[in-house]
């Protein structure tokens, strides 16, 4: 009897589930600032005067400081803990918010869009996996559900106020930044309260390899390489096909609609990213080699009817390939996320989240900037065609890749 109990007294407590989604909620507050902007590019194009190349290019912005972050988050979150990094970002993505607010120049419209990458880096870095530690080796899944829905969730969002708020409220391109403000300060508050420890420090080796350095290329240990590796090849072709709709998504709408309403291109991100949440939601008790399939297969139909949405000039279509998009994006996220916090160890996991989103994040970056200076040339129609087809090869290859290795994914 006595064993029994002391066995009883030094179990490790288990959170209660309310904890868990609150840790997700600073993932969702930041990834509302991330794409905020999207429908008030309409005003800030009108009011500056910049091309669809410079569009992309201020787009761009953000995911150089996205990566910029997790060149660094990931590790510091890792050796440091998660708190260290997470109220640093949350008060970065205030300054982008007074910026955004205040924005009179490109300069300035660049800085928010840089500093609001920094923030969203180290959000997916440490409080994805902030996420996990609070919900316990128990619950991986459910923290990898949550932290990915946080995810898309929070990048629908953003564009669906703004666009409601800027049509309906004076300022605007203020008043949904004063309201994003209030979020990113509730987020401090929820991480604040976060049950989260600080990492036990590792001994110093007197011989062998000594800890890496803290800014380099975030990485997985050899034997999760191929982990990585499956995730990337269907995140990658998912976000980035849901970057091009950011980015150059309202462009579109005003050329196949003749429409330039903010709530109209806000809308059409709400509803691809609330796909992108649903679906997690419909596959998360799939075998991830499936959901990874899914979502390779369901980003190349999104390339697809975009090239005829743009050949046919079809609003329904466009709307489709959104929708598409969103989807292979968020089953590419699951499968991914879900592969990281199953099989990487714990002193690694930040690290590999940000390893995930690099590989997915450079190529969102790169893309929709060429097609947009393409598009500039070209024109928008002929430069949406070539992305469309280069990024449904790369779902389609990496769809390949998940099913020659189907017998790594649990």
């Amino acid at each position: 009897m006595g064993s029994a109990t002391s066995a009883r007294h030094t179990e490790t407590p288990v959170t209660p589930r309310r904890e868990v989604w609150f840790a997700a909620w600073p993932v969702t507050a930041v990834f509302i600032l991330s794409n905020t902007a999207t429908p008030l590019y309409v005003l800030w194009r009108q009011e500056l005067g910049f091309s669809s190349g410079m569009l992309t290019v201020v787009f761009a912005c953000y995911i150089v400081g996205l990566i910029a972050a997790l060149l660094v988050a990931g590790v510091v979150s890792d050796r440091v803990g998660r708190k260290p990094v997470l109220l640093p970002a949350l008060a970065l993505g205030i300054v982008a918010s007074v910026l955004f607010a205040t924005a009179g120049s490109i300069v300035a419209l660049a800085l928010a869009r840089l500093l609001s990458g920094v923030a969203v880096g180290s959000i997916v870095s440490a409080g994805m996996a902030a996420v996990t530690d609070v919900a316990g080796p128990d619950r991986k899944r459910l923290a990898a559900l949550l932290a990915s829905t946080a995810m898309v969730l929070g990048a629908g969002l953003g564009p669906l106020l703004a666009g409601i708020l800027s049509e309906t409220l004076p300022g605007p391109t203020v008043t949904v930044f004063l309201v994003e403000i209030a979020l990113l300060v509730l987020a401090v508050l929820a991480v604040l309260r976060m049950p989260l420890r600080r990492p036990a420090a590792a001994p110093r080796p007197a011989t062998g390899p000594r800890p890496g350095a803290w800014v380099r290329v975030p990485s997985v240990p050899r034997a999760n390489r191929v982990h990585l590796l499956l995730g990337i090849v269907v995140f990658a072709p998912g976000i980035t096909s849901t970057s091009f709709v950011l980015s150059l998504g309202p462009s579109l709408l005003a050329e196949l609609l003749g429409t330039t309403s903010r709530v109209v291109a806000g809308a059409t991100a709400f509803v691809m990213f609330t796909a992108a949440t649903a679906v997690q939601f419909a596959v998360r008790r799939l075998r991830v080699g499936a959901i990874l399939t899914a979502g390779a297969a369901s980003t190349a139909l999104a390339m697809a009817s975009l090239a005829l949405a743009v050949q046919l000039s079809s609003a329904p279509l466009l709307a489709l390939a959104a929708v598409l998009a969103g989807a292979g994006q968020g089953m590419g996220q699951l499968g991914g996320l879900t592969l990281i916090s199953a099989q990487v160890p714990a002193a690694r996991l930040a690290e590999a989240n940000a390893a995930l989103n690099v590989g997915g994040y450079v190529p969102a970056g790169l893309l929709p900037v060429a097609v947009g200076y393409l598009s500039d040339a070209v024109g928008l129609s002929r430069g949406t065609t070539v992305f469309s087809a280069v990024v449904a090869a790369a779902a389609l290859a990496g769809g390949a890749v998940v099913l020659a290795n189907r017998r790594t994914t649990p």
